[in-house]
């Protein structure tokens, strides 16, 4: 495959269609997702590195009950085509992402990222590309990793991005019978339903959409995010899974002790793709956290 996923093949079947649309934004066409009552108070849900709007096909619904959701793929991700000029840098997201609501004419009170979407979310309130009154990261990478990986893991994207041939290893990997499965299990620690398990599949086993998550990865900044940190005025609230074996829970305790008035939930038994698993229980700790500030 030399393009990215097509909406017309690999997106017949996708969770949640009916409620997608496309966009025109920031020379992107985004896909996005759209649900809940017109009139309520908006929620932007950004997915993680090499992800799409299926994570978010249980969690979404739920929180539409109460609120006017809104889930995309980032760029150079799942339907979403095009590249912000500037890369997909940390930065480059956030602003690639505030063109879209500009176009969208939306205002989120709430954004809800996980694992690198939350990085976007913290990065679009510092850089005041958006003005929530809550901020929730799920499992969310907002710390350098430690040791020697903090200067290997992207030294490696990048090798990884600058070799023509990595995505299209990778996608022939994905497409192996069993082996998305096999890699989402070790890499994150979680168990998901075998229809995200083959979502997955569709998205890693194409070669553009590998691409972007390896230049995603190539450009991501989490020693600047963590010096800022502590300018992050908005309140948040962490949920991570103690099992979690893409970023360790130490992570998200050491992010709570840099943020004024952070908060932490940790959930027993579940990995990276806490939302994906238990997306009743995300929800309702969700609900409980924002009900109070922005209803």
């Amino acid at each position: 495959m030399s393009g990215g996923p097509r909406w017309e093949v690999e997106g017949r079947a996708w969770p949640n269609r009916a409620h997608s649309r496309f966009v025109d934004a920031g020379n992107l066409r985004w896909h996005v997702q759209a649900m809940g009552p017109e009139n309520a108070p908006v929620a932007l849900l950004l997915h993680g590195t090499g992800a799409a709007t299926h994570s978010w096909r249980g969690l979404a619904p739920l929180l539409a009950s109460g609120l006017r959701v809104i889930a995309l793929d980032l760029p150079g991700h799942g339907f979403t085509s095009g590249r912000p000029p500037s890369g997909l840098s940390m930065a480059a997201m956030a602003r690639a992402v505030s063109a879209l609501l500009k176009a969208f004419r939306v205002d989120p009170a709430v954004i809800v990222g996980h694992s690198a979407g939350a990085a976007i979310a913290i990065r679009m309130a510092l850089d005041g590309y958006a003005t929530p009154r809550a901020i929730v990261g799920l499992d969310a990478a907002l710390m350098p990793f430690p040791g020697l990986a903090a200067t290997l893991f992207p030294t490696l994207a990048r090798l990884l991005f600058v070799n023509p041939f990595a995505p299209h290893i990778f996608a022939r990997i994905a497409r192996t019978n069993g082996e998305t499965a096999r890699f989402l299990a070790r890499s994150t620690g979680s168990r998901i339903d075998p229809a995200g398990v083959g979502y997955y599949e569709t998205l890693l086993g194409n070669s553009a959409h590998c691409a972007g998550a390896l230049a995603m990865m190539a450009d991501w900044d989490l020693p600047a995010l963590k010096r800022d940190l502590p300018r992050l005025n908005t309140p948040l609230l962490l949920i991570h899974g103690d099992a979690d074996a893409a970023i360790p829970l130490s992570n998200a305790r050491e992010a709570v002790t840099l943020i004024d008035g952070a908060r932490l939930v940790a959930l027993p038994g579940l990995g990276h793709l806490a939302h994906e698993e238990k997306p009743d229980e995300i929800a309702a700790i969700i609900d409980m956290f924002v009900g109070g500030i922005i209803r």
